[in-house]
């Protein structure tokens, strides 16, 4: 990437980081109130997470819908739509009169919030290939990742001053920022001749070419799995850390937040060293990472070990995600230029699918143990491996890419 267009590449990557941001947001900005809403409504720790897991399945279903469409209609019309859908919903969420209703809400919510996800990133595909797709994605990645680091230390700060509703009003306010930021400053990026045809039979074919396609298939489980495992971490952390260690909701989301800038160092490595070294180099060694990680939580989860020594391992899972996710996307997006925005739906739809299933999994057991926080990460990086490995590793002839618009 030449200093010319690093400076407009770095401009972009900001603007469409702040789509991106709004996944995270969604998803982590309502976490240190959790406790709060299970008194509020009269709840169970595993009700509340099943808001969470309501907005995990609207952020994975609807980045196949929103994809699909971008494909079809270009990336700025859904994108507008979607913010308006994504206002109304978060002002829904917060007058909500009870958890059901919540939940429900919880997950349009989640579904207009995924248009930021998949669409950036399919633009992202549209201006860029090869080389300077991964390096352009981990400058966006930087942005995207301080949604982590910086959602919960704002809730915690709106908690301050307000109660959950608070919350979900700013979520409101964010999505207006962002609608006005669609409207006047994203142009579009898919020329008329690259779109696909309005034709629902062709969209469905498409996503079987992709599943079809085992190395897209490899890396979109790899990916999908290792991340499955985060949304474990999101679950169970705000009771972890607030019930089990007794901290605060401000320190929780500080210990939280921290993890936002391990993300940040993994996909970092990753664009800057990708010159020297290869994606699937990276790849290997970001889910090996992952597994010696998730083996420690689990060994202090059991023993009952100190604050400290939970917080170090789970800083390493994270920053693993951070590599693997950098490196897994521009391979497995490299061939799909004419479906990019089927492609990244796919990519983004099976890791919240799956941390659909695993968030309420982590409260099962009751607030007061780490375990199956433990287990779950152990399980997510052991099976990412085994995806990696059967259907990736196995098929890899060549380290040469072949991705057409280089």
């Amino acid at each position: 990437m030449s200093n010319k267009n690093n400076r407009h590449a770095v401009r972009l990557a900001l603007l469409l980081g702040l789509f991106s941001t709004l996944g995270p947001f969604t998803i982590d900005m309502y976490l240190p109130a959790f406790p709060e809403i299970v008194k509020r409504f009269d709840s169970t720790a595993s009700l509340v997470q099943f808001s969470l897991t309501a907005c995990l399945l609207g952020l994975g279903v609807g980045q196949l819908v929103m994809g699909s469409l971008s494909d079809v209609y270009g990336r700025r019309s859904p994108l507008l739509i979607s913010m308006v859908v994504y206002v109304a919903s978060s002002l829904a969420c917060a007058f909500s009169p009870n958890m059901g209703l919540l939940i429900v809400f919880r997950f349009v919510q989640g579904f207009a919030a995924s248009a930021g996800i998949v669409i950036s990133r399919a633009i992202a595909r549209d201006l860029y290939s090869g080389k300077e797709l991964t390096k352009f994605f981990s400058l966006l990645l930087v942005v995207s990742n301080l949604g982590p680091l910086v959602a919960p230390v704002a809730g915690s700060g709106v908690l301050s001053f307000t109660t959950w509703i608070g919350v979900f009003i700013a979520l409101a306010l964010l999505g207006t920022y962002l609608l006005i930021m669609t409207k006047w400053r994203l142009r579009e990026t898919l020329p008329s001749d690259r779109r696909s045809p309005t034709n629902f039979a062709h969209q469905l074919r498409s996503f079987g070419l992709l599943l079809r396609d085992r190395q897209f298939l490899g890396y979109m489980l790899t990916q999908g799995i290792m991340i499955a495992g985060v949304f474990a971490y999101v679950s169970g952390t705000p009771f972890i850390y607030q019930n089990i260690y007794g901290v605060t909701p401000t320190v929780f989301a500080l210990l939280f937040g921290s993890n936002g800038i391990s993300l940040i160092i993994g996909s970092q490595i990753v664009g800057r060293m990708a010159h020297r070294v290869s994606e699937r180099s990276f790849l290997i060694f970001g889910l090996w990472l992952a597994l010696l990680a998730s083996v420690a939580v689990l060994v202090v989860a059991i023993v009952h070990g100190p604050l400290f020594t939970l917080v170090i391992p789970l800083f390493f899972f994270v920053a693993a995600i951070g590599i693997t996710s950098t490196a897994a996307f521009p391979l497995a997006m490299e061939s799909q230029a004419r479906m990019a925005g089927s492609a990244a739906a796919m990519l983004g739809v099976i890791p919240f699918l799956l941390g659909a299933v695993v968030a309420p999994l982590v409260g099962i057991a009751g607030e007061d143990t780490a375990v199956p926080l433990g287990v779950i990460i152990l399980l997510s990086s052991a099976s990412a491996i085994l995806a990696y490995f059967l259907l990736v590793r196995s098929k890899h002839v060549s380290p040469t890419k072949t991705g057409d618009a280089m």
